[in-house]
């Protein structure tokens, strides 16, 4: 793949912007809200226009992250429920909300020590207004583009978005044009299979045959298609790069060749690896593309964060590979959450607290990436993969239509086959 050809789409111009801007200096009026607090809600959408290409509502979907410290147990008890992320076995239903009233206090002070919460849905609300914003320029034949955050264990959560798009006049008999856009660039059976998997249950409670008179497609219910991966894209790689060589660009010119790059991305039970699931290779090839495009300048590893419980999770962990590298002499280093959007507590506990702050403590060379936020290339690469998403008429990627070869889950495969059906009303 030609990773450094040029690009046709917004991002290319934005590429030239000083990677320094502040965000909000690409605030529109309509994303500006997000500075005054997490809790923001989309302005009400009327949805009237039944059989045109437009409006369309762009659903992200995250895992989300609480807002603030007293919503961390609601948001413990939903993770630690759901067995496509954390496979508990057949005592999920007990074990699950006893780890999560355990965990509570301590994951309580974490998010204290962040600034009271997670930043994900501010950044994801913002995210999702710029890009529209943008679409709605490149893509006008789908426009307005409407833009709602669904989160997999927090508010506002994917029940609540649904609720939403029927209210603003998506759906429920008025039918209408939606996007489920995965923010998780890289695919997993356990982050995006499992959001996608809940917006299926929504789907059909609100609008499906439990809701209705028994159709199975019922006249006027949404039409929706998926943005189910995009671990290549140029996009997303120019973003990372681009923040990988500014950080680069901080060391001295004598250190700058040696510092290795680790890359880091949360880490899957291996039961979950040794399923089939395709998450590790494709975070392998962002990795890949990324390096390939600053030209395979420096040593570097993927290496996995933020493992959960005593059954064995993908290594080697971020902390350990850091702690040894400092052991052997190896103090410039660069982390780099590379499945990762937006900054939430991964990024700011656990690799800017737990491992700079204290475990790499008095050595000024390990540092980390700013993660991608606000950084208007990235923004860009979203609205390209989104106009080139619509002009496909495609309802999801062919890969998402195989499953992991090592799955039993009837849920998994009646979602797939939904959401790849929708093709015949595109």
């Amino acid at each position: 793949m030609a990773l450094r050809s040029p690009l046709t789409g917004a991002w290319k111009r934005a590429s030239s912007t000083s990677p320094s801007t502040s965000a909000t200096t690409y605030l529109s009026p309509q994303a500006s809200r997000w500075r005054r607090g997490n809790a923001t809600l989309v302005p009400p959408v009327t949805q009237n226009a039944t059989g045109s290409k437009g409006p369309t509502a762009m659903v992200f979907m995250n895992m989300g992250g609480p807002s603030t410290t007293d919503e961390v147990g609601d948001f413990l008890s939903r993770l630690f429920a759901d067995a496509d992320l954390i496979p508990l076995g057949r005592l999920q239903n007990y074990i699950g909300p006893y780890i999560a009233r355990r965990r509570t206090p301590k994951i309580q002070k974490q998010y204290a020590e962040i600034g009271g919460g997670s930043p994900i849905r501010k950044w994801s609300e913002y995210q999702a207004a710029e890009m529209c914003r943008i679409l709605d320029e490149t893509s006008p034949e789908t426009a307005p583009h409407k833009p709602y955050v669904a989160f997999r264990y927090a508010d506002p959560l994917t029940e609540d978005v649904y609720k939403q798009l029927i209210e603003d006049g998506f759906g429920g008999g008025k039918g209408g044009r939606a996007v489920a856009f995965t923010q998780y660039p890289q695919y997993s059976c356990s982050t995006t299979g499992s959001s996608l998997n809940e917006l299926w249950k929504w789907r059909n409670r609100l609008e499906g045959k439990r809701a209705t008179t028994g159709e199975v497609d019922p006249e006027g219910a949404i039409k929706w298609s998926v943005i189910d991966r995009w671990p290549v894209h140029p996009g997303l790689v120019d973003a990372f790069a681009s923040n990988i060589e500014k950080t680069l660009a901080t060391y001295p010119e004598e250190r700058r060749d040696n510092v290795v790059l680790l890359f880091s991305a949360h880490s899957l039970p291996m039961s979950v690896v040794n399923r089939g699931d395709p998450y590790p290779a494709e975070v392998g090839a962002t990795v890949h593309a990324v390096m390939h495009r600053i030209g395979m300048t420096h040593p570097y590893r993927l290496v996995w964060q933020s493992q959960v419980g005593p059954q064995p999770w993908l290594g080697a962990q971020t902390s350990d590979t850091v702690e040894s590298l400092i052991k052997k002499k190896q103090t410039d280093i660069i982390l780099i959450p590379i499945a990762f959007t937006s900054d939430h507590i991964e990024t700011l506990y656990e690799l800017d607290k737990e491992i700079i702050g204290e475990m790499a403590e008095g050595h000024e060379g390990v540092k980390r990436v700013e993660s991608l936020n606000g950084n208007p290339i990235f923004i860009n690469a979203l609205a390209n993969i989104a106009k080139t998403h619509l002009e496909s008429r495609s309802a999801c990627s062919p890969q998402m239509q195989l499953r992991c070869p090592g799955c039993l889950s009837e849920r998994c495969l009646e979602q797939k086959k939904f959401f790849a059906g929708q093709v015949q009303h595109l």
